[in-house]
């Protein structure tokens, strides 16, 4: 397979993105003064723009690469919720599986930042899990979503409460009956609950806390593969990839195992790089690609995305280039 014939694989593919959407508000202005009320600056604000964030940002990235999303979630029957629905339909991001529910309220986190520098952050979020009824409604759309044929569905965990334990595992379930491909970032609360999962992806910090295993990957890796030992006995997934951060990535299979350095970037901000690194693998993995050539790809379109400040998804074009410029071979 071509470079070529493997981007034009992207745009033929269905995919649907369970987890925690929220909006990432901001809030720019400039610092003159500090408040007479209290030992704080005052931030005259000039500019505020509404994002996607969370689960959502992993829909984007799948988007950019011309993938067909559909984003499946509970949200609250709130106006930051018709905000977060505008959003998604101005981004041709399906939102049929995206449930509204009276007992939630959606997530926004609020950056306020004064000559170019954060100085606050408000969250407006709710933890708990969703109730059953809301858990068994969102299973539905799920099911419906699998009828309709869909090649892959990534369970995306930002500890919000949409993914439970029993929903994770029901998912799971429905996804097998389907032959439809599970991808899973995790966090720590549920981390234990994708047995049987297609692609399991924490990173370092996450698979340490994990498993229970102390980790320190630059001086020793005995350590870091007794814990992907550990979690291999336990959760049993196809396959481990695990992000190192400057380390690069590691995956492995039942055949298979690679460590893949980092490339040499300028890094400006690595928020959002595990959401693109779990959009490009899942994607790579629907188009057929062996493990080595997923880990590469993933590995790449996270490093370029740490170029650029906030929250960004990947350019397919810039992507594509990038492959091409360092020979990457994909078969």
């Amino acid at each position: 397979m071509t470079l070529e014939e493997l981007f034009k694989e992207f745009k033929k593919k269905k995919i649907v993105v369970l987890g925690d959407v929220m909006i990432d508000a901001y809030m720019w202005g400039s610092v003159k003064r500090v408040s007479p009320e209290a030992p704080v600056p005052i931030v005259n604000l000039t500019k505020q723009e509404d994002r996607l964030g969370g689960a959502a940002n992993v829909a984007l990235n799948l988007v950019s690469l011309g993938a067909e999303v559909t984003i499946a979630s509970v949200v609250g029957d709130d106006k930051e919720a018709t905000t977060l629905l505008e959003l998604l339909e101005k981004d041709k991001i399906l939102t049929t599986g995206v449930l509204q529910s009276k007992d939630r309220i959606t997530t926004v986190k609020t950056r306020v930042l004064g000559n170019y520098q954060q100085l606050l952050r408000i969250d407006q979020e709710q933890t708990d899990d969703i109730h059953s009824a809301d858990e068994n409604r969102l299973l539905k759309n799920v099911e419906k979503l699998f009828q309709k044929g869909q090649d892959a569905i990534i369970l995306q965990d930002y500890n919000k409460g949409v993914l439970t334990d029993s929903l994770i595992k029901k998912v799971i379930a429905l996804a097998k009956q389907y032959n439809v491909i599970v991808t899973v970032d995790p966090k720590q609360k549920n981390f234990l609950s994708y047995e049987g999962v297609t692609l399991f992806k924490p990173n370092l910090k996450e698979l340490a806390e994990g498993v229970q295993l102390s980790i320190d990957f630059s001086k020793n890796r005995d350590d870091f593969e007794k814990a992907v030992v550990k979690l291999k006995e336990i959760i049993k997934p196809e396959i481990i990839f695990v992000t190192l951060s400057e380390f690069g990535v590691f995956i492995e299979n039942h055949k298979d195992s690679h460590y893949i350095p980092a490339h040499k970037r300028t890094i400006s901000d690595v928020s959002g790089a595990g959401d693109t690194v779990i959009s490009v693998a899942t994607l790579c993995l629907t188009a057929g690609l062996d493990v080595k050539n997923v880990a590469e790809m993933a590995n790449l379109a996270g490093g370029i995305v740490c170029e650029y400040r906030g929250v960004v998804a990947i350019n397919a074009d810039q992507l594509f280039d990038e492959a091409n410029k360092k020979g990457l071979n994909v078969v």
